[in-house]
């Protein structure tokens, strides 16, 4: 399957925030990494945190867990470019962590005007596997060419909650808790001793073709086989069976639309979140196909 990469990038343009058309250049084009890091900062607040919707359904100016996840993604796209604010980040999210070490799910929403009900209804006083476990995976993509994350206290912690928190599921875990608690053990793995046996605990909860229903979310909303190890060599691929992820890129080549972006399967809440989502969902596509050695 052949993908198009002059197509994605006129999609973009006509399409995207700047974010992701820099993100595309300088993954692609050999574009500058600083116009990466000045269009990130564009989100940012003096606390070190993100907001300003760079989660596009989360539309508060306020800095919150799901856009660290969002900045975290596009310090990554630079390598061994190193930026201070990854780690100003870091520093950030170990103020708001919880006791436990945990990340509540999304902090208080002062100003909730377009942003999804899942966000402004969340306790913060609650730690979220989900949230903790997407974030410190991202950060720790960032730790392996970055040190000064990769050491960070915060990743320490927020690592060691996960890891609690994988070997205390219940009975019945949402299909997103299991994607992103994979994508940790993935991350965590090659550097957190005990990270790589856990994926067994995720085990009994994935079927062999790695579709789960996403409960709450549209009737076709599930959760892929690269949702939970969206990149090769870490351990919890071995979650499927044999050819899955394998069909499963190949189903992610095709998915380029006739105007050069990829869809997005679940619901938007806003105009502008729809736009920014389907920009932010081509990237990643290219970025994952990329990793996979798919282009």
């Amino acid at each position: 399957m052949s993908v198009d990469l002059s197509a994605a990038a006129d999609f973009l343009a006509g399409s995207a925030r700047v974010l992701d058309r820099r993100r595309f250049e300088v993954v692609f084009e050999g574009g500058d990494p600083a116009a990466v890091l000045a269009a990130v900062d564009g989100y940012r607040n003096r606390d070190g945190g993100y907001g300003w919707g760079l989660e596009p359904d989360l539309r508060s100016r306020t800095s919150q867990p799901g856009g660290a996840l969002h900045a975290f993604e596009a310090f990554a796209d630079l390598g061994p470019v190193r930026t201070g604010r990854a780690a100003e980040l870091c520093d950030w999210l170990a103020e708001v962590s919880l006791p436990d070490r945990g990340l509540p799910f999304a902090l208080p929403v002062p100003d909730p005007a377009a942003c999804a009900p899942f966000w402004t209804s969340a306790d913060a006083t609650e730690s979220s596997l989900q949230i903790t476990a997407v974030v410190a995976a991202a950060a720790h993509r960032v730790g392996a060419t970055h040190a000064v994350v990769a050491d960070h206290p915060w990743l320490t912690r927020a690592t060691d909650y996960c890891l609690g928190a994988v070997r205390g599921l219940g009975p019945e875990p949402h299909a997103m808790v299991l994607a992103f608690a994979a994508q940790l053990l993935d991350a965590a793995a090659p550097t957190t001793p005990g990270a790589a046996d856990l994926v067994d605990a995720l085990r009994p909860h994935v079927p062999v073709d790695g579709l789960l229903h996403v409960t709450g979310g549209a009737d076709d909303e599930y959760m892929r086989p690269l949702d939970f190890a969206p990149f090769p060599g870490g351990p919890a691929r071995s979650l499927f069976g044999p050819g899955v992820v394998d069909a499963e890129l190949e189903r992610l080549a095709a998915a380029q639309q006739p105007d050069g972006g990829w869809p997005v399967e679940f619901a938007s809440y806003s105009p502008a979140a729809t736009l920014e989502w389907r920009g932010h969902r081509t990237v990643q596509a290219l970025v994952l196909l990329r990793a996979n050695d798919m282009l």
